[in-house]
């Protein structure tokens, strides 16, 4: 019986994820184990649970007759497991989570490893990419995001905030002059980045100005090649200020408009909004405010 639990857990996650390797990331199995369950489940039922070609995995009608009862005997198994671990003071499990590559200074990271030291029952899988994952695809419990969220089905909840500040390397800024205000600003050269908005928003003295960079140089999918690019001479950005600000100090990198700022951005923790958010899960977001609070990430 334990063997059917297990194998209906894997038609659960293979339904979710869309196919065999991504269940695998989730459930932390290999692809041939995963598949191995399906075709177990499938033999001992005598039915087909989807429909397999070279690129996709389709439900099959007894497939997803299945799917909602399946997902509720695995929704209650975790929750019976949230309930009896509540409350323990080790808690046991394990944890996927997604966050910037970016950061590796960051308050927030430091945060997540003294988590780590203080609880060694906790596994915890880290994922690091500038671009958003998909969490319920890739079985994520938790991802870490920065910015402005946009619209979803996913929960979240604010956790600090990070600054920012426009800058550039000394070369570039030697021919141009001090650029003080937005309209010197226009002439300038930007470093794209994918995963921040075209549009800044600055602020000086309350008066507040809505900037849409009119000359990209580059564009470049990570922070750590834009501030590349930029030391590099070859244009301008905001970066988080955790980033840059070793190289500020220095001499490397210069601020740009210094009397104007850039409002704060929340960090916020996300995860999906499909059955009992886990108490390990939760437990990682009070540590997350819990010590955080006071500072900066």
């Amino acid at each position: 019986m334990i063997e059917d639990y297990r194998s209906l857990a894997v038609f659960v996650a293979i339904a979710e994820a869309g196919s065999l390797s991504a269940a695998g990331r989730r459930l932390k199995l290999s692809t041939s184990v995963v598949s191995h369950h399906l075709s177990r489940l499938e033999a001992k039922l005598g039915i087909t649970l989807f429909f397999r070609s070279t690129r996709s995995m389709s439900l099959s009608p007894e497939g997803r007759a299945a799917l909602e009862p399946a997902r509720r005997m695995v929704a209650a198994g975790e929750e019976a497991l949230d309930v009896l671990s509540a409350d323990s003071d080790e808690p046991v499990g394990a944890l996927r989570i997604t966050m910037p590559a970016w950061g590796e200074r960051m308050r927030l990271r430091q945060t997540l490893w003294d988590f780590a030291r203080r609880h060694p029952m906790v596994a915890i899988s880290l994922h690091s990419s500038d671009a958003p994952a998909d969490l319920v695809k890739d079985g994520f419990d938790l991802a870490i995001r920065l910015g402005t969220l946009t619209d979803s089905s996913l929960k979240s909840r604010r956790i600090g905030n990070f600054q920012r500040v426009l800058v550039a390397a000394p070369d570039y800024l030697a021919t141009r002059g001090a650029i003080l205000t937005p309209e010197a600003l226009a002439a300038c050269d930007f470093i794209a980045v994918t995963m921040l908005p075209d549009v800044m928003t600055f602020v000086c003295d309350g008066e507040t100005i809505a900037f849409l960079p009119e000359r990209v140089r580059l564009e470049v999918d990570t922070i750590a090649s834009a501030k590349s690019a930029i030391l590099a001479g070859l244009g301008i950005q905001h970066l988080p200020l955790g980033e840059v600000e070793d190289e500020i100090a220095s001499g490397r990198l210069v601020r740009v408009m210094p009397h104007w700022s850039l409002p704060d951005l929340g960090v916020y923790a996300v995860w999906p909004d499909v059955g009992p958010q886990k108490a390990l899960t939760r437990r990682l977001i009070d540590f997350f405010l819990d010590t955080m609070a006071p500072h900066q990430p």
